[in-house]
């Protein structure tokens, strides 16, 4: 068990009581403030009402121009009076919004009118598509299976920019989700106009011949940072989509059939100055294939992508990785971005797995033919890597999704991958061999999730892959839920997952040794209100292993935690909100069953009301821990890299984005208490970001980002590992060698964008990392902890640099149609020993001097929609 001291325990209560005492008297402080409603906790408790607006049938066509002028808009229901979200919720508009709802048999119209004070007052700025900037919105919100759960979510700016969204419990607030639809806006006087035309064919609903869905508006008014809705939403009440209202008047709307195809081409040339001797530095390529969407029935669409091609995704951002886990990269493929919240139900799913580097992709060096002699006595030098592709080519991907009239949500996910080789040549005689790094492989998802009353569901998920030959499976199979009481203020969540892997290890006649894994997780809480409560525990077992398809960082684990978090969601004092946080958690290894960590943790934020400058400040207190996973020793319990106590000490001001120039800044400070084991200085890790922000006028913008890092005296173990060709490596052999270490990391980015209009954009995105690491002394660990210094002398100082460019230009040409054009640069360099270096501009010029990859591509997507051009056929 952990060692407290007096002190440790004494700095613990008496933060408790600092904050609890604090929590109090911000409590009775803003009960003092006067507000213009009740207060929040009686508001959070009384029941949601939900505002009805009938929508009027029309025959007449409309025409989308941004000005309501057809006589028809006179005739329908206004929706107006909208409440203040934030940032003081409760509050009624005071410049007039109003909205008007007509549908005929193949569209949904919405005519918006924004009464302001002026022209002037109306922010703009220009963005790309789903990028929201310094600008007022309007949106709306439909629920159309009025389940309360689910719902599609459609905005448009002053300057005609289109964002759109998904809701669901899995996915939240999805803005990755892409449908079609038209809008149209424009300035009149001191006011400005929407109107938005939303094809069924974007949206799913039932068969019913009355339908009733949720509706909702909203407004920004970015000149007051104010958000406003039609129908009350209110912060301290759990969920969002529960707290729409009503859309009435749709009668006879038949689910269209909704079948499109979104054929592609595209051409590259690439040129890598340091291709092998004999092929082509400079290649050119061209691809063809199509994305098609097909509504099933009306609830049900299946999504696929023929011959996908990728090759435009943004860079990732590569880092010096010297942790025992993986590196977690964020999804840039349209595909599995788009229409994926029932996948993600679980976090069972990370679909960079699918066509991911290939199981064998680091093995290739190990199957080289080494140095050999002939039989008539002649040497031959052996082979080497000509070719060994970095990620797998899928054949094709598909996914059919939707949910019922009763809630019943259904997801199935498919891919498909080839066969992935590596070419090895021979030096002598220049012969080649082929060598398989990842057969032939299917991916599937399955998920069904059922909505149910009250803002619950349960749900069960399968995720299963399949490789061709010998090696292994796996199959990963969940159950989730989430329970809340009829007033939405408390809820009972928890989930059970098994894991399931059979065959041998890839290239081995080794048998996989996590054949069987499980987890599971509960938790209760209070989920409305000021104060809110959670408790959590949850088990993973040393055996459990989701990463076939999942990304799990480590298994073999118990934790239990409890938070408290108090929020004021009214402006009282000089701030617009107040939000805290107190939690503890304490984890155990799982097998065998053995400390690990415990914490005490907490936070504020909020919004000064005057210049909305946003601050924020969080700590968290550690005494002693052990990580079993940083010596890299299976199975884990014997080894364990002591840390002393410490705490970390974060900080955050990010200034007004209304500003032309505004300012992010975070600072972090990770001081620890002296290990008295060994003779060396005091482990402390320093972080700080800025990222300043310049907004030109509307259509062109800066934005800069530097991230400064320093781990001084980190104990850690020694990246590479030992080599049995390395002779300083060979005493060492077979030994777990600890080096105390400093780690000094640097990231640059820079990025541009100029939008001509609100369909055609530029976009230039510049990253430098470099991250230096020099050694100052070694230990050998040994089992229970223990470290003893050791006189290893081979230099394993080393600096590894990343640069990339990435630039694109678009241009959405029609509706669903786009042409892109991207340039992508991209350079890196390891640096080991003596070749490493700490300076900065060094590793800076190295970088830019180092040969680049470069990458020049032309990419058209052309919508065709079946239903528009049956219309003009007729």
């Amino acid at each position: 068990m952990p060692h407290f001291s007096f002190l440790t325990m004494s700095r613990i209560r008496l933060f408790l009581l600092c904050w609890l005492s604090v929590a109090f008297s911000l409590q009775a402080a803003a009960q003092s403030e006067p507000t213009t409603s009740t207060s929040t906790a009686k508001a959070a408790a009384a029941p949601v009402l939900h505002r009805q607006l009938q929508a009027v049938r029309i025959t007449e066509s409309i025409k989308l121009d941004g000005s309501l002028d057809e006589a028809i808009w006179q005739q329908a229901a206004i929706a107006t009076d909208f409440i203040q979200v934030r940032p003081n919720p409760g509050v009624h508009e005071k410049q007039r919004t109003e909205v008007r709802v007509l549908y005929d048999d193949a569209n949904l119209y919405i005519g918006a009118i924004m009464h302001d004070v002026s022209a002037d007052s109306i922010m703009r700025e220009m963005g790309q598509r789903d990028d929201l900037g310094n600008t007022d919105f309007f949106a709306i919100f439909l629920d159309t299976y009025h389940d309360k759960l689910n719902g599609y979510g459609f905005c448009v700016t002053p300057s005609g920019v289109q964002l759109d969204a998904r809701y669901s419990p899995a996915g939240g607030e999805d803005w990755n989700w892409n449908a079609v639809w038209d809008s149209r806006t424009s300035i009149q006087g001191t006011d400005w106009v929407a109107e938005m035309r939303i094809p069924y064919s974007a949206i799913r609903f039932s068969k019913a011949p009355e339908q009733l869905w949720g509706l909702n508006f909203m407004r920004m008014r970015k000149r007051d940072n104010a958000q406003y809705t039609w129908n009350e939403v209110k912060p301290s009440v759990d969920g969002f989509v529960n707290q729409w209202g009503e859309l009435h008047g749709l009668q006879n709307v038949q689910p269209p059939l909704r079948l499109s195809l979104t054929p592609y081409i595209s051409g590259y040339v690439n040129h890598n100055p340091e291709s092998q001797a004999g092929t082509k530095r400079t290649t050119t390529s061209f691809n063809g294939g199509a994305d098609v969407k097909w509504g099933i029935n009306e609830s049900f669409t299946l999504d696929a992508t023929l011959v996908p091609d990728f090759g435009q995704v943004q860079s990732d951002n590569q880092v010096l990785n010297l942790s025992p886990f993986e590196v977690k990269f964020n999804e840039n493929r349209a595909f599995f971005t788009e229409g994926t919240e029932l996948f993600n139900k679980g976090n069972l799913f990370y679909s960079r797995r699918v066509g991911a580097t290939p199981i064998g992709f680091y093995n290739v060096s190990g199957q080289l033919r080494g140095r050999y002699q002939e039989a008539d006595g002649q040497w031959h030098k052996g082979e080497f890597v000509v070719r060994n592709p970095g990620t797998t080519r899928l054949l094709n991907a598909t996914k059919v999704s939707g949910r019922t009239k009763n809630g019943l949500g259904v997801g199935i996910f498919n891919a498909l991958s080839n066969d992935v080789y590596a070419t090895l040549q021979d030096s002598t005689t220049g012969a080649q061999r082929d060598v398989l790094t990842q057969p032939f492989s299917n991916y599937s998802i399955a998920v069904l999730d059922q909505s149910l009353k009250n803002n619950s569901y349960v749900s069960l998920i399968n995720t299963n892959v399949t490789r061709w030959g010998s090696t292994y499976d796996a199959n990963v199979t969940g159950g989730l839920f989430r329970f809340a009481n009829k007033k939405n203020s408390y809820a009972l969540d928890g989930r059970v997952v098994y894991s399931r892997r059979r065959g041998n290890v890839f290239g081995s006649e080794q048998k996989i040794n996590d054949q069987d894994g499980y987890k599971y997780q509960l938790g209760l809480g209070k989920i409305s209100g000021n104060w809110t409560w959670s408790l959590n525990h949850s088990i993973e077992s040393d055996t459990y292993n989701p990463n076939d398809l999942g990304i799990l960082f480590g298994n073999n684990n118990i934790s239990q935690e409890l938070q408290v978090r108090y929020n004021k969601f009214n402006p009282f004092w000089k701030v617009n909100n107040l939000s805290t946080y107190l939690g503890t958690y304490y984890g155990l290894l799982y097998s065998p069953t053995l400390y690990q960590a415990m914490n005490v943790y907490g936070g504020f934020n909020t919004t000064f009301t005057k210049n909305f400058l946003s601050t924020g400040f969080n700590f968290e207190l550690y005494p002693v821990t052990r990580d079993y996973f940083e010596p890299r020793q299976y199975p884990l319990g014997d080894y364990f890299v002591r840390k002393p106590a410490y705490a970390v000490l974060g900080s955050y001001i990010s200034s007004d984005y209304r500003k032309k120039l505004a300012l992010d800044v975070n600072v972090n400070l990770v001081p620890y208490a002296q290990d008295e084991r060994l003779p060396r200085p005091a482990r402390l890790d320093v972080g700080l970001g800025i990222s300043p922000r310049y907004r030109v006028n509307n259509q062109l913008n800066f934005r800069y980002s530097i991230d400064w890092s320093l781990n001084r005296n980190q104990i850690g173990y020694v990246n590479g590992g030992m080599s049995t060709s390395e002779p300083l490596d060979q005493p060492f052999l077979g030994q777990v060698v600890l080096g105390r270490r400093d780690v000094v990391t640097v990231s640059n980015v820079l990025q541009a964008a100029y939008t001509f209009t609100n369909r055609m954009s530029f976009t230039l995105r510049t990253r430098h990392y470099t991250s230096n690491v020099r050694y100052r002394d070694f230990a050998r660990l040994s089992p229970g902890g223990d470290e003893e210094l050791v006189d290893y002398r081979r230099n394993r100082n080393n600096t590894y640099n990343a640069f990339n460019v990435d630039a694109v230009y678009s241009w959405w040409f029609a509706p669903g149609s786009q042409v892109s054009i991207v340039w992508k640069n991209a350079g890196y360099s390891f640096l080991n020993a003596e070749q490493a270096t700490p300076l900065y501009f060094d590793n800076l010029s190295n970088t830019i001097n180092t040969p680049h990859n470069n990458s020049l591509s032309v990419k058209v997507l052309y919508y065709l929609d079946y239903l528009t051009l049956r219309r003009k056929r007729a």
